[in-house]
This record gives C-alpha cells, structure tokens and sequence, in this order.
C-alpha cells in the first residue's frame, strides 16, 4: 500500500512556483498556487526537462525547454488531454506537506495514458 512522504513544511515552495523532490523512486514536482498543493510527476514526456523549473499559472506549469503545458491539478497536457503526466495525492499534516507515490510497480492513480 502506497504511504504519504514528507517532501517539505508550508511556506517552502514560494507562491507561484514548484519544486521537485524525490520520493518513493521517482522526481514528483511539487506546485504552491495560493496555498493550494498539487503533484505531478516532474519530467516532461517530450525531452526529459523538470517541469518543476517551469512557469506557473492559472494551475498550468509551462515546460522551461520548448513550452509544453501541462495542468498541475491532474497532469494532463493542455494541447492534446489524453497525454498526461501522472498526478499525485498531496495532504497537509499540521505544517507538512505530504505525497503519495505508489510503489514503481503500481500505476498512479490509475493513469495508463502517460506518454513516453
């Protein structure tokens, strides 16, 4: 059974940004938009960069290399939604900001469309 990590406390990730954390084998990047956290795997299917280092808005993280989008509440890429990175469940405990990372093994939430 998949456990929550801690990965960082509330008031790491600057407001607007994300940063990308390694948990349970994988780079999860993490995303603060007005205190609302959100999860998704952090390379971008097209070349590998970390989406983490992209540019966030209105819940999309920009891809810093060649501008893919992709939407940070379910990973799904904004020019063709059946591409998608997978997603992670994210928790508060007290001031801990927490992933749930399935083992390698299982698929995340489920997601079978991710693109290679």
């Amino acid at each position: 059974m998949a456990e929550y990590h801690t990965v960082a406390k509330v008031g790491d990730i600057p407001d607007g940004q994300g940063i990308a954390y390694a948990v349970n084998g994988r780079m999860v990047a993490v995303f603060n938009q007005a205190g609302v956290y959100e999860a998704i795997d952090d390379f971008c299917p097209h070349m590998g960069a970390s989406l983490a280092g992209g540019y966030v808005e209105d819940g999309v993280v920009i891809c810093p290399w060649h501008a893919w989008r992709f939407k940070t509440c379910d990973g799904s890429w904004c020019d063709n939604p059946s591409i998608r990175v997978d997603r992670f469940d994210v928790r508060l405990q007290g001031d801990d900001i927490q992933i749930c990372v399935p083992d390698e093994a299982s698929p995340a939430d489920g997601d079978s469309g991710s693109a290679s």
